[in-house]
């Protein structure tokens, strides 16, 4: 990523997290969590386990309320993210609910810099990765931040469903199934996914598409060891106008009936060896 795809993707994190933290469609639940609620998704839930007790660093953690719900489930657990805004709406999430969590912020890939200790699990989720060009480097700033037999969590959107063209009328091929880290897909998108309708300031963004292939080789190249890959039919966000939403823990997508199945996420979960 060249510092003007930095500049620029921050720019733009920084309009949607002043969007989100409103949270005016309320997409993100902030009432409900405010008030107590564990607002994690259902996919992240089944997986994790219990954190009680666990250390936690959250990479790319946007305005925080994920951290939290871990902190609330007994984790003590530290939020990193490049937007000035996100980190702001984050520390005042964390002083008006006392939860068990701190903010960083910062670019990912200087985490290890930025946030001191080892971890029991490193914890990111929900559209993070695509913002990276080097998923090599974001694999061993990872690993680097656990501890001997500590964990990586990675849900993801899947790389396949990610190419299709969300502007399409159906299912339709839009973009090549990898992105060179020196040509990213450039986006411009007014609004954001939450259904919110206030305008983003700056709707140029920078994004990347990684196979699962490249991903896990990633992983297993920072010295990882694999212990689980899962695809599922379900995404967080409303990719594209045609996609219907489940109710569950928290609403999340799926393709709608008619169209055929396929994998709209996924996740890994790999281990730092003894």
């Amino acid at each position: 990523m060249t510092d003007a795809h930095f500049t620029q993707n921050r720019l733009n994190w920084d309009d949607r997290a002043a969007i989100h933290i409103k949270d005016e469609a309320g997409g993100y639940r902030l009432d409900a969590f405010l008030a107590g609620a564990d607002n994690l998704h259902d996919t992240e839930h089944a997986e994790i386990g219990d954190v009680a007790g666990l250390r936690i660093a959250h990479l790319q953690c946007h305005f925080g309320i994920d951290t939290l719900c871990l902190a609330r489930r007994g984790a003590s657990c530290v939020g990193l993210d490049f937007s000035p805004n996100a980190i702001a709406g984050a520390r005042d999430l964390q002083q008006r609910t006392g939860l068990d969590a701190s903010f960083i912020e910062g670019n990912v890939y200087d985490a290890r810099a930025l946030i001191e200790g080892d971890f029991d699990m490193v914890y990111v989720t929900w559209g993070a990765i695509g913002w990276l060009p080097d998923i090599a480097r974001w694999a061993k700033t990872a690993a680097s931040l656990l501890k001997p037999g500590g964990r990586l969590y990675l849900l993801e959107g899947h790389p396949f469903f990610m190419q299709m063209d969300e502007t399409a009328p159906g299912l339709r091929l839009g973009f090549d199934w990898r992105t060179p880290p020196d040509e990213p897909i450039t986006m411009s998108t007014e609004t954001t996914y939450t259904g919110d309708t206030a305008k983003i300031a700056h709707p140029v963004t920078y994004e990347w598409l990684h196979p699962v292939s490249e991903v896990v080789n990633a992983v297993i190249g920072a010295g990882l060891t694999l212990e689980r890959l899962n695809e599922h039919e379900t995404l967080a966000w409303q990719f594209a106008p045609w996609m219907v939403p489940v109710e569950g823990r928290r609403q999340m997508w799926v393709l709608p009936e008619g169209m055929p199945r396929m994998p709209l996420s996924y996740s890994i979960q790999a281990r730092k060896p003894f």
